[in-house]
């Protein structure tokens, strides 16, 4: 790479460090071009980007961000994943690695907030952004729905009582 490049590249990823939430570093020593197309891929599934960036550039490109503390993990050969829903990228990277001994996820960051392997962990095992819209809509509809209900029941248990005086009179 020419300086121009390296400084572009430094650039575009501060640029996407400024507008992530979560960041994660994972090491992929050994990974065949397979595994990683089939990572990348699911990356992209779950709204994820995944790039092996050479850790002195990812280094610069951390500096002045929220994403300082990840800086001492990138030692070795590793890769970032990111995505505004930090549940997607940390999901994906843990049940890949449960499937792909060569890739380890070694932490991240979630904001100001430097996280371990446990703390990814600990992420993936959240619900999505999608999962938790959904119970929290289920949770508002709720006392809609049993409202709607107890406003029912009284008039039909008045049309239920004269019903009853209708089958009596009848009788």
């Amino acid at each position: 790479m020419e300086r121009s490049e390296k400084r572009e590249f430094v650039e575009s990823l501060a640029t996407i460090f400024a507008e992530t939430s979560f960041v994660l570093v994972a090491r992929n020593s050994g990974m065949t071009v397979a595994d990683v197309s089939e990572l990348r891929r699911k990356m992209r599934a779950a709204g994820a980007s995944y790039k092996v960036a050479k850790n002195r550039l990812a280094t610069r490109a951390l500096e002045g961000t929220r994403f300082q503390g990840i800086s001492p993990l990138l030692k070795g050969p590793t890769a970032l994943a990111w995505s505004v829903d930090p549940v997607a990228v940390a999901k994906t990277a843990v049940e890949f690695a449960k499937t792909n001994d060569k890739f380890v996820v070694l932490g991240g960051a979630l904001g100001t907030q430097t996280l371990n392997a446990d703390g990814v962990k600990a992420l993936a095992e959240l619900p999505s952004l999608e999962t938790l819209r959904a119970q929290l809509l289920g949770l508002i509809q709720t006392p809609a729905t049993r409202i709607a209900g107890v406003l029912q029941a009284p008039g039909g248990q008045v049309a239920r009582v004269l019903a009853a005086y209708a089958k009596k009179d009848a009788a």
